[in-house]
């Protein structure tokens, strides 16, 4: 008998009726909700005071693991990261085990693995199996499309309070906005797991006319994957591009701090299908990767889409505003990104210039222990890119060519795994980023992270982990900490420290700062979940000195603690109870303080076919400086991540019904009331009144 296969397989088994209990949950089938974490960190640590948006390529791959369960025997590196259930110590720990003992036996080994506590192995158990079918190995392209989920998707939203848009102009006498108040969405999806995916995305957003071709935004995608050894991925139409660690191209969203501290390193596929309906963060045309040997792989990719980007107009009686707008006047000011077509300004500017991106990849991979790639990218803008003359923006792109190469690398050694990129632009900027996970003991995990983004490095799709956006003018270390001291406790915590050598956009001199961030959580096994979390930043801001030309700059503090307690009352009925509260203060402003309150309930009955959540929350601070962001449920893969500020009130109530085979219908109403706000608001989006209504519904159809 081999004892070192059987001593860890006899000691899982003793553990084993807890997680076989959790393969058998009877509530399965219910959609996944997303990693709600990470999504208010991603929105928190962006610019944008309102957070709703689509993840659906994102999360609904979550949703094929669940249809078909990821093989830990056979599924590589880059198939376990996609998971996003498991941070690259966890992954680095199962490949290096099943190596040296030739696969595992039982799902249950995984408690063997330091890194793998019960939580973990509870969370992925509905998603991944030991051992598969044999079709499973390569599927016949005929049996993808036969074998394939298709779905179709409808779904309206709409404000009923009356926006300013939309009322009637005095000067011109019609509405600003030229169409109405309802935003639709239609999507049909053919999915076969993660191999195979085509389908077609269409959206109007609210405001925006319906176009002699019907909605305002169209995508469609054609995309496969793992067709045999040689042709790996084949894309066609709209998809997304992820290169290293996000110095030269990353389409997709990125990862940056948050309580999840040692996921600070980039993984997953490289060329993905793109379905959601940001109009501004994808690429349009065709991409493949070929292998070339055993251990080499090709990405070739080619773009070609219009851009909305800002038009100069000689408009202007300022001296230099005036020669600004004369050498503008074959180029454009900014991009615009929020994919808005509602005014005829907007409309004017829709595909006012032609992006061409195109590139490569020639990736060597160590036999699962690591690689090393070479990458290219180059952008080719039909009108060039001018912008108005800013002491901030000196180094910023401009032109209509930009060239970006890099070299990233991955190796794992042991309870180690070393990653990083160097990036080096056509102007002679330069980049890098380098971290280090290692797997200190059972029990503790550690994270460090160094990055340099000299402020002449310029990148159109740059995202890489970073205080702020745009990988460039940035110099930090990062340490993050994971420590499981007994069954059931977790610490976390993470302290980044950084400087911008030059100035940014309303901060005229350079800057410097750091972050704090610690959270103790206590679990008990789909029973309880409740943590407590401390976060602090001290950050450069500027602020208005008068008779002086520029801005002075003054260190902000900006403190948040937060209590969190989600308890299961029963099989069918789930509390969930958040209190935030923080301040924001500087050397010569009053304190602000404020603190937020929500209480969730969720109803999930086994056997019934209406399910619903319900939240009511309370808030109260000092205005915007002071806010909270807080994941909200709502409508399947769209997700609303606002900001709760100033003082009042939120609630809603969703509502899903599955009594109809094949059939999914939702529906939603939230209601944000302010009590020291006579408006809502601002420009063509400001409410008159107190109180924003929000309805929407949507239908899903699966055959």
């Amino acid at each position: 008998m081999d004892t070192s296969r059987s001593l860890p397989l006899i000691l899982s088994l003793l553990f084993s009726f807890p997680l076989l209990a959790q393969q058998a949950d009877p509530t399965a089938n219910e959609p996944e909700e997303p990693n709600t974490q990470f999504i208010e960190d991603l929105v928190a640590n962006s610019a944008g005071d309102d957070g709703g948006f689509e993840l659906t390529d994102d999360f609904e791959a979550l949703s094929e693991f669940r249809r078909r369960p990821l093989d830990l025997n056979r599924a590589t590196a880059e198939q376990l990261s996609e998971l996003q259930l498991l941070n690259e110590l966890q992954v680095s720990q199962l490949i290096t085990y099943r190596e040296r003992m030739n696969g595992l036996i039982s799902f249950l080994e995984l408690q063997v693995l330091p890194a793998f506590d019960l939580e973990t192995i509870r969370l992925i158990a509905p998603f991944t199996q030991v051992g598969g079918s044999l079709d499973d190995l390569a599927t016949p392209f005929s049996e993808m499309l036969r074998r394939g989920e298709r779905d179709l998707f409808l779904r309206w939203n709409r404000t009923l309070e009356t926006e300013r848009g939309f009322e009637i102009n005095e000067n011109t006498g019609e509405p600003r906005y030229l169409g109405d108040q309802n935003q639709f969405f239609l999507r049909f999806r053919q999915r076969y797991s993660n191999n195979l995916s085509f389908g077609v995305t269409a959206e109007k957003d609210a405001g925006e006319p319906w176009r002699n071709s019907g909605f305002d935004y169209y995508s469609a995608h054609f995309y496969i994957h793992g067709l045999n050894k040689r042709f790996k991925t084949l894309a066609i139409g709209d998809y997304s591009i992820n290169f290293g660690q996000g110095l030269v191209l990353n389409s997709g969203f990125g990862y940056g701090k948050s309580a999840l501290v040692t996921n600070i390193k980039r993984g997953g596929r490289r060329v993905r299908p793109y379905a959601s309906v940001n109009e501004a963060n994808f690429l349009r045309g065709g991409a493949a990767s070929i292998g070339i040997g055993k251990h080499t792989e090709l990405t070739l990719f080619y773009s070609r889409r219009g851009r909305s980007a800002n038009i100069v107009e000689l408009d202007s009686t300022d001296l230099e505003e005036q020669l600004f707008e004369l050498n503008s006047l074959n180029g454009v000011s900014s991009l615009d990104l929020d994919g808005f077509h509602r005014t005829q300004a907007e409309i004017d500017d829709r595909n006012a210039i032609t992006q061409q991106t195109f590139g490569g990849s020639l990736r060597y991979e160590f036999k699962q222990r690591g690689h090393v790639a070479a990458n290219f990218v180059q952008e080719q803008l039909s009108s060039p890119l001018i912008l108005r003359p800013q002491p901030y923006n000196r180094f910023f792109f401009q032109g209509d060519r930009l060239q970006n190469a890099s070299l990233d690398y991955s190796y794992r050694l042991s309870n180690l795994t070393f990653f990083g990129e160097m990036a080096r632009s056509g102007n002679g900027g330069f980049a890098q980023l380098h971290g280090l996970l290692a797997g200190l003991s059972r029990s503790v995990d550690l994270a460090i992270l160094y990055r340099n983004y000299q402020p002449d490095y310029q990148a159109l799709n740059a995202r890489p982990f970073a205080e702020t956006f745009g990988g460039r003018n940035e110099e930090g270390i990062y340490i993050g900490l994971e420590i499981r001291p007994l069954k059931n406790w977790r610490f976390s915590a993470y302290y980044d420290i950084f400087r911008h050598p030059w100035l940014r956009f309303n901060v005229d001199a350079p800057s410097s700062g750091h972050e704090y961030r610690f959270r103790l959580t206590y679990w008990q096994k789909r029973k309880l979940e409740t943590y407590l979390e401390v976060r602090q930043e001290v950050k450069g801001i500027g602020t208005d000195l008068s008779g002086l030309p520029l801005d002075g700059v003054i260190p902000r503090t900006r403190f948040q603690g937060r209590l969190h307690f989600a308890y299961n009352i029963n099989k069918a009925v789930e509390w969930r109870s958040r209190i935030d509260w923080g301040y924001t203060d500087n050397p010569i402003n009053t304190r602000q303080t404020g603190f937020m309150i929500y209480q969730d309930f969720f109803y999930r009955p086994i056997g019934f076919p209406l399910s619903g959540n319900v939240r009511f929350a309370l808030f109260d601070t000092d205005g915007f400086q002071v806010r909270f962001y807080n994941y909200e449920n709502a409508l399947l893969y769209n997700f609303r991540i606002p900001a709760y500020y100033n003082r009042g009130t939120r609630m809603y109530l969703n509502l899903r019904y599955k009594g109809i085979r094949n059939m999914t219908i939702e529906g939603r109403i939230a209601q944000l009331f302010f009590a020291d706000q006579e408006t809502i608001g601002s420009g063509n989006q400001e409410l008159p009144g107190p109180r924003r209504t929000e309805v929407g519904a949507q239908i899903k159809y699966s055959f």
